[in-house]
């Protein structure tokens, strides 16, 4: 049986099912919601070689019309014009104000078809099946949609929240090692920023999490999704507590940027930003040397970067000018004061630059 829980937006509320077995089930679960037949399936070749036909059936069984569009693999997808084709396939698919758009894939798909459903017809249905660790704790969860655009990640974009979760356990079975350990920086994200005792259940369970134990999977999963569903009921739109999501992302997101959106997966980038924001934190005497010592073992264990790569100063400054948590001219950062509490704290770029060893403030940079 799958576990399930609500998030509480009022009018937009929500369930996120999480278990196994749901994805031979996704016309029934979507059956529910009052849609329209035609519907437009977001995928790309790999995930859609795996699942599509069982999906379909499903759909199709349940009396939907289903039309399946391909995006590329990879942050090359969330681009204008990847989303240009999809508005195409939206208007061949018969795609109207009650017709759902369904991103079936990791957070990539789940970006850019969020970003159509908002957009097409000034916002239709949108349905999250997610086949990820990191799409299925994080970003299929609070309403994040974006495209990228080439000087930055995720700039162009809305809040859109789904009208359902799908998180297939079963689907985790499928995925190369490296995209487990890239999903799992962000369920370690989760115990710094909310739930001490959480990081420390990770810290126990991390080699079952990392051999696939399904059980273990599920709770990790629920107890993610709630502390995210906890956070973005507080502050949907990010006017100020639903930024501390974004722990590691600062310099995770410009490490991206810099290195063309296609060295690093995103939960990498993230692992190498949560070290950045924890020895910046230790520096300014707001958090200690030895839990800091504990999230980089972690993130050891699970095979994540925890060091910065070579990177070139000018372009990294530039990325970080980018940074969506700018707000009047002031980069704002989460960082840690002690395992499961963070706070957003106005920081100057150069000191970001400084801690990582980028160049001197005010020195000039080539």
């Amino acid at each position: 049986m799958a576990g399930q829980l609500t998030v509480d937006l009022g009018e937009r509320s929500y369930e996120i099912y999480c278990g196994s077995g749901l994805l031979p089930r996704t016309g029934f679960y979507l059956h529910t919601l009052d849609l329209a037949a035609p519907c437009l399936v977001v995928s790309n070749a790999t995930v859609a070689g795996l699942y599509w036909p069982a999906i379909e059936i499903s759909l199709k069984e349940a009396g939907f019309q289903p039309h399946l569009a391909l995006v590329p693999d990879g942050e090359e997808a969330k681009s204008l014009e990847v989303a240009a084709g999809l508005y195409n396939a939206a208007l061949d698919a018969g795609i109207e104000r009650r017709a759902a758009v369904i991103a079936l894939g990791g957070g990539v798909a789940g970006d850019v078809a969020g970003f159509i459903a908002a957009t097409w017809l000034r916002g239709v249905p949108f349905i999250q099946i997610p086949t990820t660790i990191l799409a299925q704790v994080d970003s299929s969860v609070g309403g994040k949609v974006a495209v990228n655009h080439p000087k930055g990640k995720n700039l162009i974009g809305a809040f859109y929240q789904p009208r359902m979760v799908l998180a297939d356990t079963d689907a985790l079975t499928t995925l190369p090692p490296r995209e487990i350990r890239a999903g799992l920086a962000e369920v370690i994200k989760y115990g710094v920023i909310a739930d001490a005792g959480f990081f420390a259940y990770l810290e126990e369970h991390l080699d079952q999490a990392l051999r696939g134990d399904r059980g273990v999977l599920e709770s990790i999963i629920l107890r993610c999704c709630a502390l995210k569903a906890k956070v973005v009921a507080g502050d949907e739109r990010e006017k100020g507590l639903r930024a501390i999501l974004n722990f590691g992302h600062t310099v995770g997101h410009a490490v991206e940027a810099v290195t063309g959106f296609n060295t690093y997966r995103h939960g990498e980038a993230v692992a190498m930003g949560m070290v950045a924001a924890a020895r910046m934190a230790v520096q300014r005497g707001m958090f200690s040397a030895a839990e800091t010592g504990r999230l980089v073992r972690l993130l050891e264990r699970a095979g994540l970067p925890v060091t910065m790569p070579a990177l070139d100063p000018a372009a990294f400054r530039a990325a970080l000018g980018h940074d969506k948590k700018i707000a009047w001219g002031q980069l704002r950062m989460i960082l840690p004061e002690r395992l499961g509490r963070v706070q957003i704290t106005p920081i100057a770029v150069e000191e970001i630059m400084a801690v990582l060893g980028l160049g001197n403030p005010g020195a000039k940079e080539g």
